[in-house]
């Protein structure tokens, strides 16, 4: 660093408050910017009917075919539409206002959950409804999620972007925590109609806080959504090797280590059917609990190692409870496993939001966003694939280790993203003096 570089964020005070108080979470970008919090609030709202619905799709799959494959071919059916609409909804974050383009996909994803609601309140529901649905979620979610990524570095200052990453990840685990938790109790006395009605409610009003977002255009040199433009950030992304250590590694972790789709049958297989809502929340309790004591990945620089870390973690805690036939110990594992994902998420992103330009910031969030969607896709396939022919805890317990063996072999060929340092990373300190110019030029 030249001695005009921006600093890194100064260390936490050592005094006993002071490491309390950096333990904690930094609670600035929901106090200093007023777009963050309604967009931290409407996603509060959604992520609570998005996790009902997360339960309650598999859980009718589940009763209406009996099959573990057919509720893990839901994965392969989300794949696809993820793949394209993801890299089309990056370039369209580039080149549109990016509050326009969260409020379309909010109401289209708010109309498929009525469709859910409607099917379920059929005499005798269909199956294939299931799928269509399943489908336009993901094409939708796939154009949605890189503007929603792509605007928080416009409304949050680049200091304060872990802090934000954290805080959303408080969010989006207090969500997941209370929406399966709920679930359970909701479809067994209430119907599976009730979770598909409340999920409907939480997009309205989610769609209402969304809307008084101030505009987000795009920037005047952006270019029309193009396959040209969506080559340029994969261009970008591959010229970047520790950008890419940060794909690959959670892709090979959720590839080989995300059961999620079979947890119910794994209730079943440990006699215990009223699990189930404990099991898909028990890796959000895990991940809140690293994100409610984040203020210690302020004092962390070396970030590539941490998703390295992260993801071993994640695979052997899988292998754990796969193995086990405990399930309050299975539950215990699960939420290490959670923890463990959270910690990766925030140093990936933190990698991501700190050195990536703004105007390859949605097409990269595309990118982003397979790296840490297709994997899950696919790893239901590959879980409900595997338990057909293994068994249900075969299918967790091998997958657990395939994950620690392949993210171990692939961390051995990718030095770029184990050497990563925010402190000395060229990227890094680039973007921070852009920052620091953008500043001054807004103060003078």
């Amino acid at each position: 660093m030249t001695a005009q570089d921006p600093p890194p964020p100064a260390p936490a005070s050592d005094a006993p408050s002071g490491r309390l108080r950096a333990l904690l979470p930094d609670l600035t970008p929901w106090r200093a910017s007023r777009d963050f919090r309604r967009m931290w609030v409407a996603g509060l709202v959604t992520v609570f009917g998005t996790a009902l619905t997360f339960i309650a799709v598999p859980l009718q799959l589940k009763e209406l075919t009996g099959s573990a494959l057919a509720v893990g071919a839901v994965g392969a059916v989300e794949l696809v539409p993820l793949v394209v609409f993801g890299l089309y909804g990056g370039a369209l974050a580039d080149a549109m206002d990016r509050r326009k383009l969260i409020l379309w996909t909010e109401a289209g994803l708010g109309v498929l959950s009525v469709l859910l609601l409607l099917n379920t309140l059929l005499p005798h529901p269909m199956i294939w409804p299931l799928y269509v649905v399943a489908g336009l979620v993901s094409a939708l979610s796939g154009l949605q999620r890189p503007a929603m990524q792509a605007i928080v570095p416009r409304i949050v200052a680049h200091e304060q972007l872990p802090a934000a990453v954290a805080l959303n990840s408080i969010r989006w685990q207090i969500g997941a925590i209370v929406g399966p938790s709920l679930a359970g109790v909701i479809i067994a006395y209430a119907g599976l109609q009730w979770a598909y009605g409340l999920d409907v409610v939480s997009y309205a009003v989610s769609a209402l806080l969304l809307f008084g977002l101030a505009p987000s255009p795009a920037a005047h040199e952006a270019d029309k959504p193009s396959l040209h433009g969506i080559l340029e950030g994969a261009r970008y992304a591959w010229s970047r090797k520790d950008l890419l250590g940060t794909y690959t590694i959670d892709m090979a972790a959720m590839l080989f280590a995300f059961p999620t789709a079979i947890f119910p049958f794994l209730a079943d297989d440990l006699d215990a059917p009223w699990a189930l809502g404990l099991m898909y929340a028990a890796g959000a309790v895990g991940s809140l609990a690293v994100s409610l004591t984040s203020g210690w990945a302020s004092r962390v620089h070396r970030h590539g190692r941490m998703v390295v870390y992260a993801a071993l973690g994640w695979g052997a805690a899988m292998a754990v409870a796969g193995w086990l036939g405990n399930v309050w110990l299975v539950l215990l594992f699960l939420a290490v496993a959670g923890g463990c994902d959270m910690v990766s998420g925030l140093f990936r992103s933190a990698i991501w939001d700190q050195t990536i330009p703004d105007a390859l910031r949605g097409r990269l969030a595309g990118i982003e966003l397979l790296s840490y969607s297709v994997g899950p896709q696919l790893g239901q396939v590959r879980a409900g694939g595997m338990a057909s022919l293994t068994g249900v805890r075969a299918s967790v317990w091998a997958g657990g280790l395939a994950c620690v063996a392949s993210v171990g072999l692939l961390a051995l060929s990718l030095p770029k993203l184990m050497a990563y340092d925010q402190r000395t990373d060229e990227h890094a300190v680039r973007m921070r003096k852009q920052k620091a110019a953008q500043a001054v030029a807004e103060a003078a």
